[in-house]
């Protein structure tokens, strides 16, 4: 199989000219010489939060939505339309609404995107074992040697697959298939909404040499200035690179970029690393108001989050505040951050700020959490003389301490107040 309708399931051996299905019509072709032997895939829901309201409310359908906090919060999602303003994820949102001042701001509801995420991601499960989610609207699968369980090959059991959720529960997703995790990361976002993109080992080199480095994952903001001033602007530069010198600059880390810039990772797809995240939360034995004591509560949180996600691996850019009050009413704020984090003082850093704007009245319980978790391996932020890199070094040597002789051995100040 060398080609397949998305709309019909018409499959050819060879792609047809003009590139139109000859069973429907469609030109909604997937056309690729690897498409039946790919079996690593990357689904990704479109614009999913703004979509789940959209759908909920047709009416508002053609206009512009945007899911997040209030005026001093952050865009969490926007649909297509008010991208087309300028709006993004993580947008302040007075910015937002500046770019598109009609835009329907909405408050997020988790428990309904979560509801919907487990609809999703379970029928991907249906397919295979091997699914490894990173978040609520994401996921990577293997569906290498599902064949004859599933009826055909992993290209033509996805397509299959997006059309089932859309049907069955009126969303849309886009899909990446590639020989790894990377490749189908980068493909699932070449064709969106409703996309469907196949890259192959053979042409992999090619397609990401023009690309900016900060495609690379664990490249963020601060990691791709250190690349641009070495001289490394595009993923072709590193890929030209002699590794040895690439590890001199940057480590171990520096293999890594040579690899992946080649388009070769070799991270298998991992089911038991759930990464839609984790949190820690305490309930007071008195309501509390005072910003001392409500961060006095909160650093042991952080720290205990903290020394989870070092011993998991895992680092986040996306911190989360939890607040409940004295009507039981519950009170979420999150914030991204410019580099993934996993010391307390990165996540007590990022908490206090959201906590701020929300002082003034009590409180009975207060959580801290980490979503969109990543590999610690995607964080290199040990390369470079920041904050969070010499915390780190502190927080990985008091767990060593500590593991060697106990959770009393090192008890830590609160020494974050700069």
């Amino acid at each position: 199989m060398k080609a397949l309708c998305r709309e019909c399931l018409w499959q050819a051996a060879r792609p047809p000219e003009p590139r139109r299905c000859r069973g429907c019509g469609s030109p909604r072709l997937l056309v690729h010489e690897e498409l039946d032997t790919l079996g690593i895939a990357h689904m990704d829901c479109d614009a999913f939060y703004a979509s789940v309201e959209k759908r909920d409310r047709p009416e508002l359908r053609d206009r512009p939505v945007i899911v997040g906090g209030g005026r001093r919060g952050v865009v969490t999602t926007a649909c297509y339309i008010a991208r087309l303003y300028g709006v993004s994820s993580a947008q302040p949102m007075f910015k937002a609404l500046k770019a598109c001042p009609d835009a329907v701001v909405l408050k997020p509801d988790f428990a309904k995107y979560t509801t919907e995420s487990r609809r999703i991601l379970g029928a991907l499960g249906e397919l295979t074992p091997l699914v490894q989610p990173l978040s609520l609207d994401e996921a990577w699968a293997d569906l290498s040697g599902t064949e004859r369980l599933n009826g055909g090959p992993p290209a033509l059991q996805l397509v299959r697959l997006q059309r089932r959720i859309e049907t069955e529960v009126g969303l849309t997703v886009s899909i990446g298939l590639a020989p790894n995790r990377f490749l189908a990361k980068v493909a699932s976002e070449l064709d969106k909404p409703r996309g469907f993109s196949v890259i192959g080992a053979a042409e992999a080199q090619a397609l990401l040499a023009p690309r900016s480095v900060s495609i690379l994952p664990g490249v963020g903001p601060v990691f791709a200035r250190a690349l641009r001033s070495d001289g490394f602007d595009t993923v072709g530069q590193l890929a030209a690179a002699e590794p040895r010198d690439l590890v001199r600059r940057f480590g171990e880390w520096g293999l890594r970029l040579s690899e992946l810039a080649q388009g070769r990772d070799a991270r298998a797809v991992n089911p038991e690393q759930d990464r839609r995240g984790m949190s820690t939360e305490t309930t007071f034995n008195a309501d509390l108001a005072e910003r001392e004591a409500l961060e006095a509560e909160l650093w042991p949180l952080c720290e205990k989050l903290a020394a989870k996600a070092r011993r998991s691996g895992l680092a986040s850019r996306t911190i989360q505040l939890k607040l409940r009050r004295t009507d039981f009413r519950v009170v979420t704020r999150r914030r991204t951050l410019p580099e993934p984090v996993q010391t307390a003082r990165g996540l007590f850093a990022a908490a206090r700020e959201l906590l701020t704007p929300e002082l003034g009245r009590p409180y009975r319980l207060i959580g801290v959490g980490m979503a969109d978790l990543i590999d610690a391996e995607d964080a290199p932020s040990g390369l470079f003389d920041t904050a969070e890199a010499r915390a780190l070094k502190t927080e990985t040597a008091i767990d060593a301490l500590r593991a060697r002789f106990g959770a009393s051995a090192v008890v830590a100040g609160r020494a974050l107040k700069n």
